[in-house]
């Protein structure tokens, strides 16, 4: 047998075990907890800490440290609860907690990077003095943001929530105070505008470490994530820095590990669609886990009691194993994955995320085939490389196939609970062409289509239309997916979609670099607010963050693209006194509810 056959059998018989394995969402699954751990995953402990209410965010806990072994912590535990007969006060939890954990941080050590210069050669292609200033600034931000794991969490894991990883990395700021997945996308593209490259290559060690570990990257550096991931940008990751360094042996070591995490998603998150007759093999946010999220403990309980009253334990483990999806696939929480009974209003007890079929997720499934394929084809494998094609190829009739609505001119999401197409705004919708899937007449008419409905807001493309709460909505737009529908406006080749390309990138940064000014200290949002120039996004279970990693990233990624035609807007541009005070009112609502 010739290497290509048989590597052609390996690869469809994982396929195979997918047919058989998966299907949709069908309430007969069985969930395991978030991870092992009766601390930080589950058990009364958890439950009892994080429902004393002691910190305003659930995350706090789940990110302290323990002072003693877990062994030593649950013995305490057990004696508090013996000494307070199963009812301990919360000044009684709160001595608990003192007694035994650290505060979040402690798992850190300062790290200051080796490979940061003072003046990027990028910084230069940005003509405007004030623009240039302010990029500056959020390249010296990268060392703020900078993260070393203490080598006390290799010695001691069973301490920590952190997963030792053995090289520095950057988080996204605030809550965030590990390493997360999908958003280090675009802080490497902005680590590598920076000259970073040692750093962006020792994340990327840390992250094929959690696929030789894990079987996949989980959705940040915690071990209360350890059974769900985030959209799959590792190859992605992998391919812009082969184009900043053409690193082959690097490649060539570690191709195997970008195939394995490719392999988790064909076998572990896809979906059977059936459409107009015909069966397709399609992707879907799936984490099977059947409790709440540590990280958010408190809100997801409370939800299901509220909405359940402990009355279904089927019907509870399937609310929050749709939660974890909805997180898994970084939109946490959206109306896009709310499919209410007709007639009703969707909320958080109507996420189904499970039974959605995203465009976004689809298209990197295609996008990572692909560039396995350009990989393998680097490297001289060539039979590895036709396989990971012939994938891609398939995986973009699918896209086409199932998700492409003529009529609308834009792909939309599959609900599978309706068997129909969610026709519904969203960026995702633009994945296509991101990844180069999509034909030119379908450009054309997408571009209409965005044309129509969403690019004539003040300071950005918002991430839905629907104005619900959920900070996945209206009026939030965020950095990611402007860069995404930008770039993908860039792929259309045409005048009219540069243009346009041009404008959205010069109100972005225009609503970036006035909210940055105003702000005191300095400090660059998670997400933006669409409908006031220079005002962050608000909306969600927690108050909109500051550093930050993704916005750095994006920012200074679109102002060396357009650096020579991008100029900073006045102080007071599209501001009125009311956003400005809704700006200061944002920035003291940490401080005032801590």
């Amino acid at each position: 047998m010739t290497k290509r056959y048989l590597f052609q059998m390996e690869f469809y018989i994982a396929l195979l075990g997918v047919l058989l394995a998966v299907g949709t969402a069908d309430g007969a699954d069985t969930f395991p907890p978030p991870c092992d751990s009766d601390i930080y995953c589950q058990g009364p402990l958890l439950h009892t800490v994080q429902m004393a209410r002691i910190h305003n965010d659930s995350k706090h806990f789940v990110d302290m440290s323990m002072r003693l072994s877990p062994e030593e912590v649950k013995a305490a535990f057990q004696t508090m609860m013996a000494r307070t007969a199963g009812q301990p006060s919360r000044e009684d939890v709160r001595d608990f907690l003192d007694r035994n954990f650290q505060q979040p941080g402690s798992e850190f050590v300062a790290w200051n990077p080796s490979d940061w210069v003072d003046n990027p050669a990028f910084l230069a292609r940005i003509r405007d003095p004030k623009l240039r200033a302010w990029i500056e600034d959020l390249h010296v931000t990268w060392k703020d943001l900078g993260r070393e794991v203490a080598g006390e969490v290799y010695l001691h894991p069973d301490r920590y929530s952190l997963i030792f990883v053995p090289n520095p990395t950057i988080v996204p700021g605030g809550r965030f105070r590990e390493y997360y997945y999908w958003d280090s996308y675009w802080v490497m593209k902005g680590l590598l505008l920076s000259e970073m490259h040692n750093t962006v290559k020792g994340m990327l060690q840390n992250f094929l470490a959690m696929v030789d570990r894990f079987g996949f990257v989980p959705n940040g550096g915690r071990i209360y994530y350890r059974r769900r991931s985030q959209p799959p940008f590792l190859t992605a990751m992998m391919k812009l820095y082969m184009d900043a360094t053409d690193d082959r042996e690097f490649l060539r070591s570690n191709i195997g590990f970008l195939e394995q995490e490719f392999k988790f998603w064909v076998q572990h998150r896809g979906v059977n669609v059936t459409k107009d007759g015909k069966q397709y093999k399609m992707y879907r946010y799936n984490a099977q886990v059947g409790q709440p999220r540590p990280e958010s403990y408190r809100e997801d309980y409370e939800l299901v009691q509220q909405t359940l009253g402990g009355q279904h334990a089927g019907e509870e483990e399937q609310l929050y194993a749709e939660l974890k999806s909805g997180a898994e696939s970084g939109w946490d929480f959206s109306t896009r994955w709310f499919v209410p009974d007709a007639g009703q209003k969707g909320t958080l007890k109507d996420v189904k995320t499970r039974f959605i079929v995203p465009v976004d997720l689809n298209s990197l499934i295609y996008l990572n085939a692909r560039l396995i394929s350009e990989f393998y084809t680097l490297l001289g494998e060539d039979a590895r490389a036709a396989q990971f094609q012939d994938y891609a190829e398939r995986q973009k009739r699918n896209i086409e196939e199932v998700l492409w609505d003529e009529h609308s001119g834009s792909w939309f999401d599959w609900d599978t609970k309706n068997e129909r197409l969610n026709k519904k705004f969203y960026p995702s919708n633009m994945f296509p062409v991101w990844v180069n899937a999509s034909k030119p007449q379908q450009n054309a008419k997408f571009l209409r289509y965005i044309q129509d409905n969403v690019t004539n807001f003040t300071s950005g493309v918002p991430t839905s239309l629907e104005k619900s709460g959920q900070q996945w909505d209206f009026p939030n737009a965020w950095p990611p997916l402007q860069h995404v529908m930008i770039e993908s406006l860039n792929n259309m080749a045409t005048d009219q979609a540069d243009q346009l390309a041009f404008n959205l990138t010069q109100r972005w940064i225009d609503t970036n670099y006035l909210c940055y000014m105003e702000a005191r200290p300095h400090v660059m949002f998670e997400k933006y607010d669409v409908t006031q120039m220079g005002l962050p996004g608000g909306g969600g279970e927690y108050n909109v963050q500051v550093g930050f990693g993704w916005s750095n990233g994006v920012a200074m990624a679109l102002a060396e693209q357009y650096g020579d035609r991008l100029r900073a807007p006045g102080s007071s541009a599209g501001r009125s006194v009311a956003s400005l005070m809704l700006l200061l009112l944002t920035l003291l609502l940490p401080s005032l509810t801590a």
